[in-house]
C-alpha cells in the first residue's frame, strides 16, 4: 500500500496532468502505478493524453517529492483518500474535475448520508450570524455533516454552531495540513479535527494562494447534497460556489435578505435569477429536501412487482427495497452503474410507476 501512495502521490506532481487526465487513466489502468508503468506508446492513443503528456508521465523521476508527503502524513496521521478508496468522498466522483488525491485529518463520515455546504460572506451582519447558528440548530437531530472553508464569517459560524450543536463538521481548506489559515482559526481547527475533519487536496508546504480558493470551494460544491449560501455580495466567492453547485447538479439554496443590504445581494440574485430555491429555516430545507425523519416501521415492506424488470431495474429495484428513500448519488455508488445506466433505469421504473421522485434527488418505491 505504501508503494501504491508513492505513486497515488507522485501522479498530482506530473506536468500537463490535471484531475480530469488522471481520473481517465486510472479509469483506464486502475491504479497509478500501473499509469507510470505503462508504455509511451499506448499513452499516446489514449484520447486527451497525447503525446506531451504521455512524455510528462515517462519522464517523471521526482518521487522524492511523494517519499517526504508519506514522511509528513505518517507523523501527524492524515489519511490519504485516493479516488479509488473506499473512505473517498463518493459525492465528489461525480464531478468531472475532482480532486485525484485528497489530505484528511479526522474523524467525521465524508460519505454520512446527509452532507450540506454551508457558505457565506466573510463580513457577516447579526442578521446572518442569527440566521446560521439558529438553522444549524434546528438541523441538530438530524445527524446532518456540515462542511464549510474555515474562512471568517459564515463560514466560521457555522463551524463554531455545529460544533456547539454536538453536529460533525469538515473544514475544506486552500492548503496544506502543516498550516491554518486564517491563523485565527487554529483552535477552532483543533476543536472540528476531533469532532469532525480537515481536508485538503494540497500537499504540505502549500501556501492558502488566492488562486487555490476556487479549487478549494469546487470540493465543498462537490461532496455534499445541498448547498446554502447565508448571507453574500454579488461578486462573493459564496455565489462561484453557488454555481459550482449548479453545474455539479447539486441542490442549492438561499436565505433571501433586505433588497438594500449589499451582503444579502448576492442571495438574492441567486433566488431572482433560479439559481437557488428560496428557504426562512431548516424546517423549509428538511421539508424541500425530503429528510424529514419518518417513523420507523416495525417491518420492512415487502412488495411484490409483476412487471418485468431489466437487470438494470432490478439492481435499483433491489437497493430501494432496503430503503425508505434515497439520493441520487448513493444509488450510483450501492448500484456499480454508471450514471447514465441509472438514470435510464430509474426513468423507466419511474414511467411504470414502480419508482417515485421526490425532492433533493431522492427516490423511493411507489
Amino acid at each position: 500500500m505504501l508503494s501504491d501512495l508513492i505513486y497515488q502521490i507522485a501522479l498530482t506532481h506530473v506536468p500537463h496532468i490535471g484531475d480530469v487526465h488522471a481520473k481517465a487513466l486510472v479509469h483506464i489502468y486502475g491504479d497509478a502505478q500501473s499509469i507510470f508503468k505503462a508504455k509511451k506508446k499506448e499513452l499516446d492513443c489514449i484520447e486527451g493524453i497525447g503525446t506531451v503528456r504521455a512524455k510528462s508521465i515517462k519522464d517523471f523521476t521526482d518521487f522524492s517529492i511523494a517519499e517526504a508527503e508519506i514522511k509528513f502524513i505518517e507523523k501527524y496521521k492524515i489519511s490519504p483518500l485516493f479516488l479509488t478508496d473506499d473512505h473517498y468522498p463518493k459525492r465528489l466522483l461525480n464531478c468531472y474535475d475532482s480532486p485525484a488525491l485528497l489530505y484528511y485529518r479526522g474523524h467525521a463520515n465524508l460519505n454520512n448520508s446527509k452532507i450540506i455546504s454551508i457558505v457565506g460572506t466573510r463580513n457577516n451582519s447579526d442578521y446572518g450570524k442569527l440566521v446560521c447558528e439558529k438553522f444549524i440548530e434546528d438541523l441538530q437531530s438530524e445527524n446532518v455533516l456540515i462542511v464549510s472553508g474555515l474562512a471568517f464569517g459564515i463560514d466560521t459560524i457555522a463551524h463554531k454552531a455545529a460544533l456547539k450543536n454536538n453536529s460533525q463538521t469538515v473544514a475544506v481548506l486552500a492548503h496544506g495540513l502543516d498550516r491554518i489559515y486564517p491563523q485565527q482559526n487554529k483552535t477552532l481547527a483543533r476543536h472540528i479535527t476531533e469532532q469532525g475533519g480537515l481536508l485538503t487536496e494540497f500537499k504540505s508546504n502549500t501556501n492558502p494562494d488566492k488562486q487555490n480558493f476556487p479549487k478549494r470551494n469546487r470540493i465543498v460544491a462537490g461532496m455534499c447534497d445541498a448547498v446554502i449560501v447565508i448571507e453574500s455580495s454579488k461578486k462573493g466567492g459564496s455565489l462561484i460556489t453557488a454555481e459550482l453547485g449548479n453545474g455539479y447538479n447539486k441542490d442549492v439554496f438561499a436565505i433571501p435578505g433586505r433588497i438594500n443590504d449589499s451582503k444579502s445581494e448576492g442571495c438574492n440574485y441567486l433566488i431572482k435569477n433560479n439559481k437557488a430555491a428560496l428557504i426562512n429555516s431548516a424546517d423549509d430545507f428538511l421539508e424541500m429536501m425530503n429528510w424529514k425523519q419518518m417513523p420507523k416501521s416495525s417491518a420492512k415492506k415487502q412488495r411484490e412487482l409483476f412487471i418485468e424488470l431489466t437487470p438494470d431495474e432490478k439492481i435499483v429495484v433491489d437497493i430501494l427495497q432496503q430503503r425508505e428513500s434515497i439520493q441520487i448519488d448513493e444509488l450510483y455508488f450501492k448500484s456499480g452503474l454508471s450514471s447514465s445506466a441509472v438514470a435510464t433505469a430509474l426513468l423507466m421504473l419511474e414511467m411504470q410507476n414502480v419508482v417515485l421522485s421526490l425532492p433533493g434527488k431522492v427516490y423511493k418505491l411507489a
